[in-house]
């Protein structure tokens, strides 16, 4: 089974932006989510299993009495949350989005993706930003920035989830639409309607990123303008190897450049973003 550290994260929190007190609490929210998406990847265990395993997470998590060492990370994310007095929906809203790849649920429309990263994706954004005590006007911005995220990480996966985790992330309506079949996407390479069917995902995923574009402008704190920044250059960057290389025959990553060359500008855009309301016009 393929397992993520932070390290392999296209976007990683920063966490030396937060202060030290946070930067445990990050890290339980943080192992919480890793075993709760491992447990959903895992291809040895079955829709039973891992929906039983991702029952005892949320469980512990709201207080019930478990002593197994296993899901400890839930209880040290209980004690977080209750510490710092945060929601468990932050939480328990990714265990929704986990339960759905256990199942193997198939997304019709691109509403049903969209709807999914709701889940598995916006309560990230949502908890980043309240331990940054900023306004609940910065969450629709937020939710749609994270759902470009996760959308990325799809389309990098195609191949590994078709072929490994038997899951397509890809809305049926579209594939239809470009005469996609499933055995294409664990192909050695990229058809030509597979090809299609991306690009036209890609350009809907450069609409959310444009929905979320006023979110570095409405933050009130710069170091967390100045992560944005570098978030939106790391996006767009993988979108573009997405629509210029053969993502089936490549493990397509971002490089260190890349990176570098994202905090970079993102750290000249986040120092001089001024802060605006979301009755400005434009950005």
């Amino acid at each position: 089974m393929r397992h993520k550290s932070q390290k392999d994260e296209n976007f990683p929190v920063a966490f030396f932006l937060f202060p030290k007190e946070k930067r445990t609490l990050i890290n339980a929210y943080y192992q919480f989510a890793r075993m709760a998406d491992d447990i959903a990847d895992n291809p040895s265990l079955s829709s039973e299993q891992k929906l039983n395993n991702l029952n005892n997470l949320e469980e512990i998590l709201l207080g019930k009495d478990y002593s197994s060492p296993k899901f400890s990370v839930a209880k040290k994310l209980r004690d977080a949350f209750l510490e710092h007095n945060l929601s468990f929906s932050l939480a328990t809203d990714l265990l929704i989005a986990f339960r759905q790849d256990a199942t193997g649920f198939t997304y019709q429309t691109w509403g049903q993706l969209c709807q999914y990263c709701t889940y598995s994706a916006a309560p990230v954004g949502r908890f980043l930003l309240t331990l940054n005590e900023e306004s609940p006007s910065t969450y629709l911005p937020a939710a749609s920035l994270c759902a470009a995220l996760q959308i990325v990480n799809h389309l990098q996966d195609i191949k590994y989830d078709a072929t490994v985790l038997k899951r397509i992330y890809l809305p049926q309506d579209i594939m239809t639409e470009y005469n996609v079949s499933q055995d294409m996407l664990s192909s050695p390479s990229v058809s030509d309607e597979l090809r299609r069917c991306v690009d036209a995902l890609i350009e809907k995923t450069y609409g959310l990123l444009k929905d979320s574009e006023i979110l570095p402008y409405i933050a009130k704190s710069r170091a967390l303008k100045i992560e944005l920044f570098v978030i939106f250059y790391l996006t767009k960057s993988m979108l573009y190897k997405l629509k210029k290389k053969d993502f089936l025959a490549n493990n397509l990553k971002l490089s260190v450049s890349d990176r570098l060359w994202a905090v970079v500008k993102g750290v000249i855009r986040g120092l001089f973003a001024p802060t605006k309301t979301l009755n400005s016009k434009g950005l």
